[in-house]
């Protein structure tokens, strides 16, 4: 019995470690996992809409697999560009930042 506890125990590490919330100095809430997202998929962005900007679509990582979350329109902010959610990969480990507004 104590040794299925004690790799139940170490399991549960090792899976806590493949992915890790970090905070930035921006602020914002990122994720580092070791596990590369898919390439992005090709999305038609539909025609323009007055007051709002496209925030394209995106891989989000959720537990256990790569999830995509389709793009949509969003309000603009005057005097606020949008910078789309990305993954970039640092070291051996991708990073995901969360699309946000930047002045």
């Amino acid at each position: 019995m104590t040794n299925t506890k004690a790799l139940l125990m170490t399991l549960c590490i090792a899976g806590g470690a493949l992915a890790a919330p970090t905070l930035t100095l921006a602020g914002s809430i990122g994720i580092d996992i070791d596990i590369a997202p898919p390439a992005p998929r090709v999305e038609v962005m539909p025609a323009p809409r007055p007051g709002y900007v496209w925030a394209p679509g995106y891989w989000e990582y959720r537990g256990r697999a790569h999830v995509w979350v389709p793009g949509r329109w969003i309000v603009v902010r005057r005097g606020y560009h949008w910078v789309p959610a990305r993954w970039e990969q640092r070291g051996p480990r991708w990073h995901y930042e969360r699309g946000h507004w930047e002045r």
